[in-house]
């Protein structure tokens, strides 16, 4: 099955050290990369399996994690380590996800040439079997998961609006982030 969660070797390797750290914390890793540049940075995606992760709970795996690194010690240069939740217009890495986020728009990639093309764009219509469905132009398409090589959701404002939703559900109101106190400078007496 392709790996869109670790691509290259050295991501294969990390997420290798990193998985059993952020599921025993109660979560999931959903997209590990070590992009380059003059400090590399390594970036997590995780989320809980019902999904969602809020700015804490990224801080605590970010710190398990940069523990089991110092440990292993598998990068040998310096990097950055940046532990975040997947976002609104999200990687699709796991065949669950084509299920989870059926009904909304995605663009997918594939490694080779199906049907005469590589992208697809359109709107997901869950999987069946191994295959991802998108639903096209021509009509609903099947995808063999094995196939992809990148996928993503789209925003727009009906995945805007159904993630709001979904956060007030879950108690994750904006009334319950702390007040910003303004200085307005010296006050007279």
């Amino acid at each position: 099955m392709t790996d869109m969660i670790a691509k290259a070797a050295m991501d294969k390797r990390l997420a290798e050290i990193v998985t059993p750290v952020i599921e025993d914390m109660g979560f999931e890793l959903v997209r590990i990369r070590l992009m380059g540049g003059n400090t590399p940075t390594l970036q997590i995606m995780a989320e809980r399996p019902e999904g969602g992760i809020e700015v804490d709970e990224c801080a605590r795996i970010s710190t398990a994690i940069s523990a089991t690194l110092d440990v292993e010690d598998p990068i040998l240069d310096t990097y950055t380590l940046e532990v975040s939740s997947p976002g609104i217009d999200r990687p699709l890495t796991r065949l669950k996800d084509f299920d989870t986020y059926e009904g909304y728009e995605a663009r997918v990639e594939t490694d080779e040439l199906i049907e005469g093309r590589k992208r697809w764009r359109g709107i997901l219509a869950g999987i069946e079997g191994d295959e991802v469905l998108i639903n096209v132009d021509e009509g609903t398409v099947g995808l063999k998961f094995d196939w992809l090589a990148e996928a993503k959701l789209i925003l727009t404002d009906d995945l805007i609006r159904e993630m709001l939703r979904a956060r007030k559900a879950a108690g994750l109101e904006d009334d319950k982030f702390d007040e910003i106190e303004a200085d307005d400078g010296p006050q007279e007496e």
